[in-house]
């Protein structure tokens, strides 16, 4: 005979609600007579190790009527609550159930609701939270197909840096005890890591204007890291083949072309920081845990809020985090508050210094971000204030951004975005740059999810500039993320459209297909419009624009990538520009 049991824990017992229990054969019921137990094997509720007569309340053996009558009605488990069930002895009830050959000292009563503990509460049946089960009649089970879901997976041949001491980079395997230097609960896992890329492009840039140039360019990004603990480490990146803007290169032909070759040097650090948190190194210090979670960084750092759209620079101050926020109440699943300050080599597009060029030194600004997950999107937020120095003095703006990111319906992903300047009394030294530099960018970036939501993905990239915003660190204009007909190479001075958007309104319509992902190709078109075709009182600034450009990128190996880009673009108020360029890029 098998009886179906269940057990109903209180909460102070761990128990949330019924959980089944395995069938017990030869139920006896409390009442009648003592007999011999079935060789018990150890201590259950006060009965004792080895075979033997056991204490207990005189028991009889069921019926046969009386054990169908039991099974076929719902049976339950009754315990005081508080201890755990182990420890307790169980409560007896009328026409209660013993089981003593188990795993389990039980109780099971014969018919009635379940006894619902303190801290429980019984679930209603809801048949719309269940789906039919899935029908594969015409897909016959594949014993070989099945193994290889796990089985048939190999390692990813990534590439190492070229400098790896200490601690290997994201290796499998134990870590290592660590050294006590900085403190036991600090421990030092040291390591040093040199790795970066290395590009090479050879291009036929046209720019209008008798700015023709075919050239080959070569740059490298060379990262250093040494790593101190599990929370600290140094940090800096080097780009050895270039100098103010200017990249090692040879040009050999066109209008604009220098018919030579020049090697451009600089062996200045671009980025040099400290990077750590508060909370592990008090930790260390101290010699225990604390709920300390602020991370830090000082130097020359490098800062992107928005994607680079709102802020990307690399300046000498610091910035402090509060992450891992989190407010029911506010439906708030995440947050995080980054505060910033930098106060040497802020590139601010709204500063300009005497010769007219955007100012390097003798800015300053102070900021704050933050980044919150709620509504089933995100929201990203910031305000800086950007204060010139000395000559620069009468410049000084405030920047104020804000953005929401979410996916709607299954078929679109879709972020908002506002970036606004303003407050600035005049532009240039003593107003020779023209009109200030305050106004509002709203942008609009759409992608759309197809039947193969992950590699052919359509995107409708928007934007409207009123007057003359700027970003509040940035050397590249708002639109650099609108589309790859705004985007500059970073090498060869590629041809792309006005990328400031300053009075002016337009976007970006392309498609990318990724094959089997190890290929990229994107296909777009691109406009940008003044708003003075709508009225006078907005200034002109550059005139409308259009474009058509296309990208294809294919990794050759785990550590080499190929890259072919082309434009063509129409300028009002200017010659047309286009371009060409084939692109090297190894990563070390």
């Amino acid at each position: 005979m098998a009886l179906a049991m269940a057990v109903t824990l209180p909460a102070g017992a761990g128990g949330t609600d019924v959980m089944p229990l395995p069938p017990r054969p030869d139920a006896v019921v409390a009442g009648v007579e003592k007999t011999k137990a079935i060789e018990p094997t150890r201590k259950l509720n006060g009965a004792i190790e080895g075979s033997g007569d056991v204490e207990g309340p005189p028991v009889r053996r069921l019926s046969t009527v009386q054990s169908q009558r039991l099974s076929a009605a719902p049976l339950r488990v009754l315990r005081r609550p508080g201890a755990p069930l182990r420890s307790q002895e169980p409560v007896l009830g009328p026409q209660a159930v013993r089981a003593p050959n188990g795993p389990w000292p039980v109780i099971i009563l014969a018919a009635g609701e379940p006894v619902i503990g303190a801290g429980a509460r019984k679930v209603e049946f809801d048949s719309s939270a269940f789906k039919a089960d899935p029908d594969y009649e015409d897909k016959p089970y594949e014993q070989e197909a099945q193994v290889n879901i796990y089985g048939g997976k190999t390692a990813v041949d990534a590439q190492r840096p070229i400098v790896e001491l200490g601690t290997p980079f994201y290796q499998v395997g134990p870590l290592g005890q660590g050294t006590n230097i900085v403190g036991q609960k600090n421990l030092v896992f040291g390591h040093l890591y040199v790795f970066g890329d290395w590009r090479t492009a050879v291009a036929y840039n046209d720019n209008g204007n008798g700015d023709e140039v075919a050239q080959i360019a070569t740059r490298a990004n060379l990262d250093v890291d040494l790593g101190l603990t599990a929370t600290e480490r140094l940090h800096a990146l080097f780009q050895p083949l270039q100098e103010d803007g200017q990249f090692t290169r040879c040009e050999f032909y066109g209008d604009g072309s220098i018919d030579d070759c020049e090697l451009e040097y600089d062996f200045e650090p671009q980025t040099a920081f400290f990077e750590g948190d508060v909370g592990a190194i008090t930790a260390g210090i101290t010699g225990e845990y604390n709920g300390i979670d602020l991370p830090f960084t000082g130097g020359l750092i490098p800062l992107l809020f928005q994607n680079g759209v709102w802020l990307e620079d690399a300046f000498i101050g610091g910035a402090a985090a509060i992450p891992s926020m989190n407010s029911p109440a506010l439906d708030i699943s995440n947050a995080d508050v980054t505060v910033f300050g930098g106060f040497d080599k802020v590139t601010a597009p709204g500063i300009i210094d005497a010769a007219g060029n955007v100012a390097d030194s003798n800015v300053n600004i102070y900021g704050i971000a933050t980044f919150i997950e709620t509504m089933e999107g995100y929201i990203e937020a910031g305000y800086a204030y950007v204060d010139g120095e000395d000559d620069l003095d009468g410049q000084d703006y405030h920047s104020a951004t804000a953005a929401f990111t979410k996916r709607y319906g299954g078929w679109l992903s879709n972020s908002l975005r506002v970036v606004a300047s303003f407050g600035q009394d005049e532009f240039g030294v003593n107003g020779a740059g023209g009109d200030e530099q305050n106004g509002v960018m709203l942008l609009a970036e759409n992608s759309f999810i197809t039947s193969k939501p992950y590699t052919l993905l359509p995107y409708a990239n928007f934007f409207l500039g009123i007057e003359r915003p700027v970003p509040a660190a940035d050397a590249t204009g708002l639109l650099k993320n609108t589309g790859i007909n705004f985007e500059s190479d970073a090498l060869t001075g590629f041809p792309f459209l006005n990328d400031t958007g300053q009075n002016a309104y337009g976007g970006a319509i392309g498609i990318q297909y990724l094959f089997d992902l190890q290929q990229q190709l994107v296909f777009e078109v691109a406009a940008s419009r003044d708003l003075n075709d709508f009225s006078s009182s907005f200034d002109k600034v550059v005139g409308d624009q259009y474009a058509a450009g296309v990208r294809y990128q294919l990794p050759l190996s785990n550590a080499w990538l190929l890259r072919a880009d082309a434009i063509y673009a129409i300028k009002e108020d200017e010659d047309d520009a286009a371009g060409v360029r084939t692109e090297l890029r190894f990563k070390f």
